[in-house]
């Protein structure tokens, strides 16, 4: 009998042992892992986030000082050259003004280079309008006026020049370069083209679409809303001249006056 309770107590000892270490087990476990959030959310910022300063236009000084005051930094890691912008403003960013970060965060800068980068000029000559313009802007370099001669090739590239000087393919030549095309018009062919309808479109692409339709442009004008530089880039046109109800078809080199603005009211309503 005495042996029977001995045996009781022993075994009670030993489950209320091992009940007693599991529970210190899980206290222990629970007290790390309450540990570990308190240090992630310390370290990390868990949650807290706070909105990129927009820097464009600024120079590096500037971009660093309130940078600082944010609570992030900036580097330069990539640079492009525009003529119109000031030499070394912040032309670009990443990530983008506006978006969320943590605090501490990277923010990468492109700013306008000091001097312009060279390129090689490439052989433009035999190409077609299209596949040279594509070559030119590819490059980084700016397509100049259409010049059309006559020639058995109708829009073949025949000449190309700059400051109405010939320039070899292999020369070195400056980012934004205008390049003026001469190209091929065989008078015995239909050399008629259309006007494209760019009304609503941004500076770039419809200037783009005027040229691949082997027109010149004639004037850009921009209106009392487009101040700087990156604005020109934003506005649409609202104006073109010819208008598309003017003429359907043109001859190719004829020219285009096309009217910008970034107040999308002057925009007319498609018909």
């Amino acid at each position: 009998m005495q042996m029977s309770e001995s045996k009781k107590t022993k075994k009670s000892f030993f489950q209320n042992w091992i009940v007693r270490n599991l529970l210190i087990a899980a206290g222990v476990a629970v007290v790390l892992l309450v540990g570990a959030i308190v240090f992630l959310n310390v370290v990390t910022l868990h949650n807290k986030t706070i909105a990129v300063p927009d820097f464009t236009n600024m120079t590096v000084d500037e971009a660093r000082d309130v940078a600082a005051q944010a609570g992030m930094r900036v580097e330069v890691t990539d640079s492009v050259f525009a003529k119109r912008m000031k030499k070394g403003a912040i032309r670009d960013q990443n990530p983008s003004p506006g978006s969320e970060v943590k605090k501490g965060r990277r923010i990468s800068l492109t700013i306008n280079a000091i001097n312009a980068k060279k390129v090689t000029m490439p052989n433009l000559v035999s190409l077609s309008l299209r596949q040279a313009i594509a070559e030119l802007q590819s490059r980084g370099l700016a397509v100049g006026k259409l010049i059309y001669v006559k020639d058995i090739a109708t829009n073949n590239v025949i000449r190309q020049l700059s400051r109405n000087r010939e320039i070899e393919p292999g020369t070195l030549v400056e980012t934004e370069t205008v390049i003026d095309l001469v190209v091929g018009l065989n008078p015995d062919t239909d050399n008629v083209t259309y006007v494209p309808d760019v009304v609503g479109r941004r500076y770039i692409n419809a200037v783009d679409a005027v040229r691949k339709q082997s027109l010149n442009i004639k004037a850009l004008k921009f209106d009392e809303t487009v101040r700087t530089y990156d604005d020109s880039l934003s506005a649409v046109v609202y104006r073109q001249v010819p208008a598309i109800e003017d003429s359907v078809t043109v001859r190719m080199g004829d020219e285009v006056t096309l009217y910008f603005t970034l107040d999308q009211t002057r925009i007319p309503a498609k018909k």
